[in-house]
C-alpha cells in the first residue's frame, strides 16, 4: 500500500471515529447484548471468576480464547496517572506518561458552568483513551460536610444540585471517547479519617436528599458506566459489599446496567462480596482475592449461584464492549494544546475573588511597583501528591512564573516566609523584611497536598493554616498595608486576620496552566466570575458537622453519626442564623450586575410541571465579565423540617459592559421534592413556595411567591 493510499485511509478513519456520542453510540444495545450472549456460553466458570477481580494493581485479565482483551484502569480526577508497576504502588519510570494537569474538582464546581465540566470530562477522555486506559477512576461526588476532609478538593462542593449539574456533563464528556467513567465513593465517603473501618449513621432521608443525588444523577442521567463503592461502612456492612446501597438503590432501584468495582482494599469478603452486588474486586493483595479462587469454589460447590456470576460477567463484558472493544472509539490525544487551553479556562473560570478593599484589584499589566511575592505555594509543585491524584504533569507554571510573565515592568522579588519540610525562622525574617520595603504584597500561601491537609489517607487536624501562616499574615500586614492573599487550597480555612488584608482570592489547585491563570485574573485579563461551590465557617464548631461535637465528627473511631441531618453546608448556617465568613455561591467580580424582571411562566404548579423563570441581567459596569444567577426555593409553612432555601436553579451568563441579557432557567416542581421515610416515597408538599433569585445563597435580589398545587 503506497503512501498516498495510507494517508487517505487514515483520513477516512478519522471522520468515521470522530469524537462525538453518535459514533461511539452507533453499536446499539442490542448488538451489545447479543454479543454478551454469545461470548458468556462459551466462556468457563473459571475465565468467568477471572474477570472479577484485578490480575494487577489497575488491569483485569481478559479471555484471551475468546479475543476479549484486558481493562486497563487509571486514577484521574485531575489528570491520567503515571504508569504504575505491574502489582506494585511504584512507579514504573517510563517516559511516555507525563499528562495535562487539570484543576481540581472543587474548582471545577466553582465555575459553576457545566459546559466546561464537558471540556473537562472530553480531555480527561481524550488523554485516558491516548494512554490506553479503559476506565478512568473519576469524577468524586462526595457531598463536602467537613472543611476538615482530606479529599474535598476532589470532590465538587457541599450542594447535592450543583454536583448533579456539573457531574452528568463531565461523565458525558469522558465517555464519548469510548472510556468508562467511574464515579466515585459510593457512599458516604465523607472522611478520610478511619475510613476503612467506620460506619456511617444517617437518616434516610438525609442520604437520599444530600448524599445520593449526584451518584443518582451519574447512574440516571450520565449513563456512567462504572461505579466505585466506599471503604466505610453504612449500616454496619461495608460499601463494597452492601446490599442496601448496590443492589436495591444502584441496581435495582437506578437501573444501573453497569460494573460496580471495589475501592482498592476496599473488599473484605467472598459470600458479602458475591451476593452483595460487588462486580470487580480490586487492589486486595494478590493472589488471595475474594472474588477469586474462593469464588470459584464456591460457586462449583453450589454455594453461591452460578446466575450471580454471570449477572457480574454480563455487566463486565458490557463494560469491555463499550471501551477496549469498542471499534468506533476515537484515537485520543495527549498534552495537547487544547487540553492547556482547557486546564486554564477551567482554572480562571474557578478563581473566586473574596475581598476586594479599596479596588486593590485588578493590577496594571504596566505597573511598576515593587512587588513582594511571599509564600512557599507560590513556588511549590502542587500537581504532585495528595493521593490518588497525584500527578506527573509535562509542566506545570507556578503563580510566580505566571507573575513575572505578565507584569513584566514591575519588581519583582520572592521570600518564601516559610517552609512545608520545617520550620525556619530566618525564612520568616527574610518574608518580613521584604515585606517593609515593597508596595504591595501578594501572599501566596494556603494548603498543600501534603498528609493531614488536602491529601488522601487522612484528615486536617484543624482549621488553620499550617506552618505557622497566620502568624507570618499579621506580621506582614503591620509592616505592609497593601497585602493581597491567594489562598490555595481545597478546603475552607480559618482566616483571623481577614480584616487587616485588603484582598483575597481563592485559588485552589489549578493544575498545569496554574500561574497563568492567576496572573490573568490578577492583571484584569480574566474577570474573577467563580462562585463558592462550598461554605467557609469563621471557625469550626460554627460548620454543623463541628457543632454537634466529635459524635459527629469523626466519631468514636467505630461510629458517626450526622446529627446534622439535612442542614449541610449553607443549609446549616441560613437555617440556624449562623454567619458564615463567606457563604456558598458568593464570589466578587471586577465589573458589576444587576438583576431584574424575574419573572416566572405562571402562577400555580402542579408536581408534573416545570416552572420556567426568566431574568433580565445587566453588567453596569465598565469591563467584561461573568455573572452566576442562582436560584434557591423555600417553603416559609411547612409540615417538615426543611432548610430556609435549597439550590435549585443556576445560569452563568457571560456580558460586555452595559449589556443586558434576558435569561432562561427551567425548574422541575418534582424536585421541590422531600424525602417521606415512613413511605420510603418522594412527596411534592403543596403549598405556597418563596422562589428566591441572587447571586449567593446570603445575597438574594429578588422573591417571588409560586403556588404548588
Amino acid at each position: 500500500m503506497n503512501l498516498r493510499l495510507i494517508i487517505v485511509w487514515i483520513v477516512i478513519l478519522t471522520l468515521i471515529t470522530g469524537s462525538n456520542n453518535s459514533v461511539i453510540a452507533q453499536k446499539t444495545t442490542s448488538e451489545i447484548e447479543s454479543k454478551i450472549d454469545s461470548l458468556i456460553k462459551r466462556m468457563t466458570i473459571a475465565e468467568k471468576v477471572e474477570l472479577c477481580h484485578g490480575q494487577s494493581k489497575f488491569n483485569v485479565k481478559g479471555v484471551p480464547r475468546l479475543g476479549i482483551p484486558e481493562l486497563w484502569m487509571s486514577d484521574g480526577p485531575l489528570g491520567i496517572r503515571a504508569e504504575m508497576l505491574w502489582n506494585s504502588w511504584d512507579y514504573s519510570n517510563c517516559t511516555n506518561d507525563s499528562c495535562t494537569a487539570f484543576p481540581a474538582l472543587v474548582c471545577l464546581a466553582a465555575s459553576f458552568d457545566p459546559d466546561l465540566a464537558k471540556q473537562f470530562g472530553n480531555a480527561l477522555g481524550e488523554e485516558a483513551r491516548f494512554r490506553k486506559k479503559d476506565v478512568v477512576l473519576a469524577p468524586g461526588v462526595n457531598i463536602y460536610r467537613t472543611p476538615l476532609n482530606g479529599r474535598n478538593f476532589e470532590y465538587l462542593g457541599e450542594d447535592p444540585f450543583l454536583s448533579s449539574r456539573m457531574v452528568v456533563p463531565y461523565i458525558k464528556g469522558v465517555q464519548q471517547n469510548g472510556v468508562s467513567a467511574c464515579v466515585k465513593h459510593f457512599a458516604l465517603n465523607n472522611q478520610e479519617r478511619w475510613r476503612d473501618s467506620i460506619n456511617v449513621v444517617v437518616s434516610a432521608r438525609a442520604l437520599n436528599e444530600i448524599y445520593l443525588p449526584a451518584f443518582k444523577a451519574a447512574v440516571v442521567e450520565g449513563g456512567v458506566w462504572a461505579v466505585m463503592g466506599a471503604f466505610n461502612k453504612f449500616q454496619n456492612q461495608f460499601c463494597c459489599q452492601n446490599d442496601m446501597l448496590l443492589n436495591k438503590i444502584l441496581k435495582e432501584e437506578w437501573g444501573f446496567d453497569g460494573v460496580v468495582i471495589s475501592d482498592w482494599s476496599g473488599t473484605h469478603g467472598t459470600r458479602e462480596a458475591a451476593l452483595n452486588g460487588l462486580d470487580i474486586e480490586m487492589g486486595t493483595e494478590l493472589p488471595a482475592n475474594y472474588l477469586g479462587t474462593p469464588f470459584l469454589n464456591m460457586i462449583n460447590s453450589g454455594e453461591i449461584s452460578q446466575k450471580i456470576l454471570d449477572d457480574k460477567v454480563k455487566r463486565i463484558l458490557r463494560l469491555i464492549l463499550r471501551t477496549s472493544m469498542n471499534i468506533n472509539k476515537p484515537w485520543g490525544k495527549m498534552c495537547s494544546t487544547e487540553h492547556s487551553d482547557v486546564a486554564r479556562k477551567i482554572a480562571e473560570s474557578g478563581i473566586v475573588l473574596l475581598k476586594n478593599q479599596d479596588n486593590i484589584l485588578p493590577l496594571s499589566k504596566s505597573t511598576r511597583l515593587k512587588i513582594a511575592v511571599i509564600g512557599e505555594n507560590a513556588v511549590l509543585n502542587l500537581t504532585d501528591g495528595g493521593g490518588s491524584s497525584m500527578l506527573k504533569a509535562k509542566y506545570e507554571i507556578s503563580p510566580l512564573q505566571g507573575i513575572k510573565r505578565q507584569f513584566p515592568d514591575a519588581e519583582i522579588n520572592y521570600a518564601s516566609g516559610y517552609a512545608s519540610t520545617g520550620h525556619d525562622d530566618s525564612l520568616r525574617k527574610e518574608a518580613i523584611a521584604l515585606a517593609s520595603v515593597s508596595d504591595m504584597v501578594l501572599y501566596i500561601g494556603g494548603l498543600n497536598k501534603n498528609m493531614s491537609q488536602d491529601c488522601e489517607g487522612d484528615d486536617r487536624k484543624d482549621m488553620s493554616l499550617p506552618y505557622g501562616q497566620d502568624e507570618l499574615i499579621n506580621e506582614i500586614v503591620r509592616v505592609n498595608k497593601n497585602v493581597v492573599v491567594l489562598n490555595l487550597s481545597g478546603n475552607a480555612v480559618e482566616m483571623p486576620w481577614i480584616d487587616k488584608i485588603k484582598g483575597l482570592m481563592q485559588v485552589w489547585y489549578l493544575g498545569s496552566e496554574a500561574g497563568n491563570a492567576i496572573a490573568d485574573v490578577l492583571c484584569g485579563n480574566i474577570d474573577p466570575s467563580g462562585k463558592l461551590p462550598f461554605t467557609f465557617p469563621i471557625k469550626l464548631s460554627d460548620n454543623a458537622a463541628g457543632f454537634y461535637g466529635t459524635d459527629a465528627y469523626p466519631g468514636d473511631g467505630k461510629n458517626v453519626e450526622y446529627k446534622e441531618d439535612i442542614l449541610v453546608g449553607y443549609r446549616w448556617h441560613d437555617t440556624k442564623k449562623i454567619p458564615p465568613l463567606f457563604p456558598f455561591g458568593y464570589g466578587m467580580s471586577y465589573t458589576s450586575f444587576v438583576l431584574k424582571n424575574a419573572t416566572p411562566d405562571k402562577n400555580k404548579y402542579n408536581g408534573n410541571e416545570s416552572l420556567n423563570l426568566s431574568v433580565d441581567v445587566t453588567n453596569t459596569g465598565k469591563v467584561s465579565g461573568a455573572d452566576v444567577v442562582q436560584v434557591y426555593i423555600s417553603k416559609p409553612k411547612s409540615n417538615i423540617q426543611r432548610a430556609l432555601k435549597e439550590l435549585k436553579g443556576f445560569k452563568k451568563v457571560e456580558l460586555t459592559p452595559m449589556e443586558t441579557r434576558k435569561i432562561e432557567i427551567s425548574i422541575k416542581i418534582r424536585d421541590f421534592a422531600y424525602y417521606n421515610e415512613e413511605g420510603k416515597n418522594w412527596i411534592v408538599e403543596p403549598g405556597i413556595y418563596q422562589v428566591l433569585i441572587g447571586t449567593s445563597s446570603r445575597d438574594i435580589k429578588i422573591i417571588k411567591e409560586i403556588e404548588v398545587l
